[in-house]
């Protein structure tokens, strides 16, 4: 997101990011002085470090674990940021194909409440036991279209994600909110209707970005954007969408990169995975109380 140059010759003589140089920036990496923009600066105990000093050590080999370079959340900073992004659509893809091979394992994965309607053969659901649909209708799909959005908005927001959280926190925001979208679409929902699909955790990728995007002083207009069109076609009644899937996806999204990325230094990792911890334990609360009413 290219912020405007300022109007002063001070301000139009910044050079641009080494890796972005349509970008300004007064900030230049500690070790080897090159100017550097905020989505490349990584934190480091001194200053600020490119990501290309963070991967080879500055030239002398890694740098030791007390002092290594950060991501903005407190996540190592690694040789290939998108990796879990890879393995998350990669385990979508996987279950997309064993899907279309076997059609009938659609019934064991998609989440239902209590009892399937057509074209879904009888089977059990949530309420009875069957917990473990909370997460794999998040990898399910069943339509090419529906696949192909999912993991197109998977790369694209899951990689600058995952590259300034750092893997452990990425996935936890992933899991968080996927988890958060199921169990909204199990109390809201009609017991009998089939949800499944990665959107819920998609659209938790997008309340997270938006967060990181207004901590980092980006312009929001884009992302808001995106999200509202999103969101139209979220409650429009013809494209037969969970609605519920995606607004639980998208508070615990929001609500779990707060907390990654608006974390004290001195208690980071207990403010961000406590905060994971108590919306997964709302999670575990709504899922009994639906259970309750189901039963």
């Amino acid at each position: 997101m290219e912020q405007a140059a300022g109007g002063s010759p001070q301000a139009q003589s910044l050079p641009g990011c080494y890796r972005h140089p349509d970008r300004e920036t007064g900030i230049r990496c500690t070790r080897c002085d090159r100017p550097i923009c905020p989505e490349c600066m990584v934190n480091a105990s001194v200053g600020f470090h490119c990501p290309d000093c963070v991967r080879d050590g500055g030239g002398t080999g890694p740098a030791p674990a007390a002092s290594r370079p950060r991501t903005i959340a407190g996540g190592t900073v690694t040789a290939d940021p998108r990796l879990l992004t890879k393995i998350l659509i990669g385990i979508n893809l996987a279950m997309f194909i064993a899907i279309k091979a076997r059609p009938s394992l659609l019934n064991d994965v998609v989440l239902l409440g209590a009892w399937p309607p057509a074209p879904f053969a009888p089977t059990e659901g949530v309420a009875d036991g069957q917990y473990y649909r909370l997460v794999t209708s998040m990898f399910a799909h069943q339509e090419y279209w529906h696949i192909g959005f999912n993991m197109m908005s998977l790369w694209w927001l899951g990689g600058p994600l995952e590259a300034a959280l750092g893997r452990a926190r990425y996935l936890a925001v992933y899991f968080v909110s996927g988890l958060a979208g199921s169990a909204l679409a199990y109390l809201l929902a009609s017991p009998n209707t089939a949800t499944l699909g990665a959107s819920g955790a998609i659209f938790g990728l997008f309340g997270a970005t938006a967060v990181l995007m207004r901590r980092l002083n980006y312009d929001l207009r884009p992302i808001i954007a995106l999200l509202v069109i999103n969101l139209i076609f979220t409650f429009n009644p013809a494209f037969n969408i969970s609605w519920q899937a995606h607004i639980g996806g998208l508070v615990a999204g929001i609500v779990t990169g707060y907390g990654m990325v608006h974390a004290p230094r001195e208690r980071r990792s207990l403010v961000q995975y406590g905060t994971s911890a108590l919306v997964l334990l709302v999670v575990v609360v709504v899922t009994l109380v639906r259970t309750s009413q189901l039963t």
